[in-house]
């Protein structure tokens, strides 16, 4: 249905294959389908690096790319992208390819403070009507060689399904000695600010 004829709340996709943000949305008592977008994120990023973009840039890029791939073969629906970026120095990390990547990466992080940016954007009819950006900084204590070795065999092939190569939900919290940022943020989604928007279009209860 289009339109005026549309009966109801609008549809609510997650344009995303995380499944911490699924769960989040639905812990949080949202009823979601599951779309994962399409994009070319290496290609994203690298174009707005070499135009001298930030993190921030890159995230609300990549989230806004997925949402509105989303949305232009589902009308009325309402689409969420979303996207997180991690920076520490000069340098921006994408999740590790394997086990050994993760190893690298951790190492580089390790003892050092870094900033996750993460991006979330909702589109209906191929517009961006809400766009929401949130940066937290963690601080990764400085842990032993031994203790990498037991995080990694403890998270096996799941150590590449996020950028840091951590969940705070999980065993991943035992990496930091502080975090200064919202927990959902850290999760993959501004939660909090998302589902006020959603409030306003009868998604959820005022």
């Amino acid at each position: 249905m289009t339109g005026a004829s549309q009966i109801g709340p609008p549809r609510l996709i997650l344009a995303s294959a995380s499944a911490s943000r699924a769960a989040m949305l639905r812990n949080a008592g949202l009823e979601i389908e599951i779309l994962p977008a399409a994009v070319d994120e290496d290609s994203v990023k690298r174009a707005v690096r070499q135009e001298g973009g930030d993190t921030n840039a890159a995230a609300g890029l990549l989230a806004g790319l997925k949402a509105r791939r989303v949305s232009r073969n589902h009308p009325d629906a309402l689409v969420i992208g979303a996207d997180q970026m991690l920076q520490c120095g000069a340098d921006w990390y994408d999740k590790p390819v394997d086990a050994e990547d993760a190893r690298v990466h951790l190492r580089r992080l390790r003892g050092k403070s870094h900033m996750l940016v993460t991006a979330a954007v909702v589109a209906r009819d191929d517009m961006v009507i809400w766009s929401h950006t949130d940066t937290a900084t963690l601080h990764m204590r400085p842990f032993s060689d031994a203790f990498l070795d037991d995080y990694l065999d403890r998270l096996g092939t799941s150590v590449t399904e996020t950028v840091g190569c951590y969940r705070l939900e999980g065993p991943g919290a035992q990496l930091f000695s502080r975090i200064d940022g919202d927990f959902f943020t850290i999760l993959g989604l501004p939660l909090l600010p998302l589902l006020d928007f959603l409030r306003g279009h009868g998604i959820l209860i005022e």
